[in-house]
């Protein structure tokens, strides 16, 4: 029978590209699996993490085979981003993408008697053949989700299929309320001796169903009777078992977990499973934590899966990427209807081999994935338009669509379109469901115009499903004041962004899904924003999973069914004035208010509670009840504020907007722009512009102060961003700045003789 051996513990790992061991090192550090050299790295804020080819080596002893003719396969469950493995001295596999398991047959490298010495070279430097190649996220190297190896006979379910488990279950209701079980498997070496026996049971370990069919053609139908549908109230599982029997043998075994249950979308009624419109509303979630990276045990997975359904959410996007079989497990588990991805993400490399690369992963992800019912939504591609349209852009895409169609024709397939993707594009109509990745009220424009802006996308495509795959802002819990703002990073702004768009998601149950960016805080080592560096801070967590941001809440309010209030503004807890206001949010009809045990007032409202108290002097204890529910919270009456409570780059931003008009002089701003042959302008690309360092200084000011962006060469964010012109990153970001600001960055662009 098969025999999974765990390789996690007591490796020698190196960070120097020292070339392939003949020995097991003795001066390499001893460390577990999983693990990630960029675990502090890659979120510290130096701008740049470690991107090199490093080394692990672990010895190991053959397994014993019972059988004559039995195999061994090493399993890697992923290493970033490409990896070449060695058993005693020989390449036994090289692999080209760094979120999914592959594995290698290395029998006839092991030795009869002695130790066994594994090594893996692993790498995330930069290769023009692997994605992701430029994202906003940090690409984490290591062996970084373990290690195992695979003994099994010479007859046995196939391990070479893109790492899948060689089963494939695909379970599919019938109106009579049973259901019928199409099962595929793969077998190596078998012959006219071995049979397939299969069965289903249920979630009680009751056997519902069985098969038998020749190992040589172990395809077959069967129908279950009086089934229970997976939902997402309901995540009910069914255990399907293949066994390779040869007479009175077993010879190996796989299972899987899976789920009976229908689903489709409609342009007008979004959502729908097992018949019942069910409006997805959920989050995104990146893979990494604090002083972890994305070396997370199954512990952690679990965790943060159980902290998105204490939120209320039943869908989860997860970017950019493969993620664990873990966490896919969980969301099987506790019914969420996921959304998973490739790292096809913001600029597409011409390399035709990158264009493979795609292929392999997606291959990968359908494979090695399939059987997870929590899975609806296979996403090609994510923001691709960053780095602009092309025919073979098109072509790539309606590849990759038709590729997923024909693996998997059961599950829908999706995109997350940039926001300045046009509302008329050919984009629009390749995969089943399309969504937008939109930040109004943060990178430009108001909050209030994203639910105008889908009302009119979906009145121009009244045939599309459209969705909503991003949006958010930064909320830092250090920074408070009474009137938040966009892009002063306080807590209260971002509680008062999500605020409506909590209301505006609910208001349109035909946006067939809505995940906020991001469930957590998340590793990003290019950004600088906010004085939290090397992070992106749109999480509605915090990037350890310590601290619920006020904004958590609030989709708490919308979604979950249990009751619930929270005090919002606990951190805001030195405040100024006679009066403040208290945000109060509950899913409760009521909410009733108390001010150092004396009642102020009771309000009715719908989920979000808003009231004016006059502060006494010294220490205040307020306390909200809500059916039954109460929360407190002390806030000091002072006479300053806190510095902390303010960003400093806030009002420097202020003063360097004024300073930079005065640039302009006497220019007329309202003037048509001018472009002259020869000359630099907005119209060029960034990487054009970087020719001229001057041009190129005053560039980078300027979409400082228009994004937030620090902009320099060799940074990631750079390489997001290069290809774009100055007029494509306003036009991304809704032109937050005022009126003339790109007419003056022209006009200064312009005095710069183009680099020949």
């Amino acid at each position: 029978m098969r025999n999974i051996i765990n390789l996690n513990d007591d490796w020698c790992f190196i960070q120097k590209d020292v070339g392939l061991p003949t020995e097991l090192p003795t001066d390499w550090q001893r460390i577990n699996l999983p693990h990630t050299w960029n675990a502090i790295d890659g979120q510290d804020g130096n701008g740049k993490y470690d991107r090199g080819r490093y080394w692990y080596a672990k010895s190991f002893e053959t397994p014993c085979q019972p059988l004559k003719g039995g195999r061994v396969f090493v399993e890697i469950l992923a290493a970033g981003q490409q990896a070449t493995v060695y058993v005693n001295g020989e390449e036994v596999i090289y692999h080209e993408g760094g979120y999914s398991a592959f594995r290698a047959d290395i029998t006839d490298r092991c030795r009869e008697e002695g130790e066994n010495l594994l090594v893996v070279a692993c790498s995330n430097e930069d290769k023009s053949s692997v994605y992701p190649q430029t994202a906003d996220f940090t690409f984490y190297g290591g062996l970084y989700r373990g290690v195992n190896l695979i003994s099994v006979p010479e007859t046995h379910f196939d391990l070479e299929y893109y790492g899948s488990s060689g089963l494939q279950v695909t379970p599919k209701p019938c109106p009579c309320g049973g259901a019928t079980f199409d099962l595929k498997s793969w077998v190596v070496h078998a012959d006219e001796n071995f049979t397939v026996l299969y069965t289903v049971k249920d979630a009680d370990g009751k056997e519902v169903a069985s098969a038998s069919r020749p190992a040589d053609t172990p395809d077959v139908t069967f129908f279950v009777p009086d089934i229970t549908r997976w939902d997402i109230d309901n995540p009910y599982l069914y255990t399907v078992s293949a066994v390779l029997q040869r007479r009175n043998e077993a010879y190996d075994e796989v299972s899987a977990r899976v789920g009976v249950r229908s689903f489709s979308c409609d342009p007008d009624k979004g959502f729908i499973i097992n018949d019942v419109q069910t409006p997805l509303r959920g989050v995104s979630r990146h893979q990494d934590m604090l002083y972890k990276g994305n070396a997370l045990t199954r512990e952690d997975h679990y965790l943060d899966a159980k902290l998105i359904k204490e939120l209320g959410a039943n869908t989860i996007r997860l970017a950019h990427y493969q993620h664990s079989q873990d966490f896919y497990d969980a969301c099987d588990e506790m019914g969420f209807v996921i959304w998973a991805e490739i790292p096809f993400i913001s600029v597409m490399n011409e390399d035709p081999a990158a264009h493979q690369n795609c292929i392999s992963q997606m291959k990968e992800l359908i494979a090695q994935n399939y059987n997870h019912p929590s899975i609806c939504f296979w996403g090609v591609s994510n923001e691709i338009l960053i780095g602009g349209i092309s025919d073979q852009l098109v072509e790539n895409h309606k590849e990759l669509n038709a590729l997923c169609k024909k693996m998997d024709p059961t599950r829908l397939t999706t995109i997350a379109h940039v926001t300045m993707t046009p509302v008329e594009s050919p984009m629009h109509h390749i995969t089943d469901v399309i969504s937008y990745n939109h930040y109004f009220g943060w990178y430009g424009g108001r909050m209030e115009d994203n639910g105008p802006w889908f009302d009119r996308f979906h009145a121009k495509h009244p045939d599309l499903c459209v969705g909503v795959s991003e949006y958010g802002c930064e909320g830092i819990v250090t920074y408070h004041g009474p009137n938040p703002a966009c892009k002063d990073y306080s807590e209260e702004y971002q509680a008062l962004y999500h605020e409506h768009m909590a209301k505006v998601l609910d208001e349109r149950p035909w946006l067939w899904s809505s995940h906020v960016w991001n469930m957590f805080d998340f590793g990003c080592a290019a950004r600088d924003e906010g004085g939290v560096a090397g992070r992106n801070n749109k999480g509605l967590m915090t990037i350890d999973r310590k601290t619920k941001k006020d904004s958590y809440y609030i989709y708490q309010a919308y979604w979950t069914r249990d009751p619930m209030v929270h005090l919002c503004g606990k951190r805001y807890a030195q405040r100024t004035g006679e009066t403040t206001q208290i945000r109060v949010y509950s899913n409760q009809p009521s909410v009733t208010l108390y001010q150092n045990g004396k009642l102020l007032e009771a309000k009715a409202a719908e989920k979000v509670f808003v009231f004016d108290v006059a502060l006494e002097e010294g220490f205040n204890t307020i306390v909200a009840e809500a059916g039954g529910l109460k929360d407190s919270m002390t806030i000091e009456k002072v006479e300053k504020e806190p510095d902390i409570y303010v960003l400093p780059e806030v009002n420097e931003r202020a003063e360097g907007v004024a300073n930079w008009f005065k640039l302009a002089g006497d220019l007329d701003l309202k003037a048509e722009m001018e472009f002259p042959e020869g000359k630099y302008s907005v119209r060029d690309k960034l990487e054009e512009i970087a020719k001229n360092p001057e041009a190129m200084e005053i560039t980078a000011k300027a979409l400082k102060l228009a994004t937030n962006f620090i902009l320099e060469p060799g940074t990631g964010m750079w390489d997001m961003m290069r290809t774009m012109t100055p007029t494509d990153m306003m036009d991304m970001t809704g032109n937050m700045m005022p009126e003339g600001f790109l007419e003056s960055l022209n006009a200064q662009l312009i005095r710069f003789d183009k680099a020949d």
